[in-house]
């Protein structure tokens, strides 16, 4: 990937926006990208786990609240990053054909209902995929 990359905007989707959307979006803005994250069905809170792994990276979840995807998120986008969570079953057809030329999916496991210990280990693969971005963009 080019500098182009780090000019694009982000957009990290999973179908709660719970967790690694969340986690995702985080570590892209602390890494100078201009990020977001969404999810195709909103959870109610973010996942806890993922606000304790969070906290132990000096970022407060305390605040956030999952958001619902919308067509004008995909179309400031200049890279929609799924977590794995097959959002070409969940995602309504129009977004998902407008997300498709961007698409790239990360299959990363869903922190939802695992242990603190299993949560820091797709903590930190998110940290090193993000980072893995902004190498490519430098």
């Amino acid at each position: 990937m080019s500098q182009g990359i780090k000019r694009a905007r982000l957009l990290f989707v999973c179908v709660e926006n719970a967790g690694r959307s969340q986690m995702a979006e985080a570590f892209a803005r602390r890494k100078g990208f201009e990020a977001e994250s969404a999810g195709t069905m909103p959870a109610m809170t973010v996942n806890p786990a993922v606000v304790e792994a969070m906290a132990e990276k000096a970022f407060n979840f305390s605040l956030k609240r999952p958001k619902m995807l919308t067509m004008g998120m995909i179309d400031k986008a200049g890279l929609v990053i799924a977590m794995g969570c097959s959002v070409e079953k969940v995602c309504p057809r129009p977004m998902l054909e407008r997300m498709n030329k961007k698409l790239v999916d990360w299959n990363l496991e869903d922190p939802k209902g695992k242990p603190l210990p299993k949560v820091r280990r797709i903590r930190n693969e998110i940290e090193k995929r993000v980072e893995e971005l902004a190498q490519s963009a430098s």
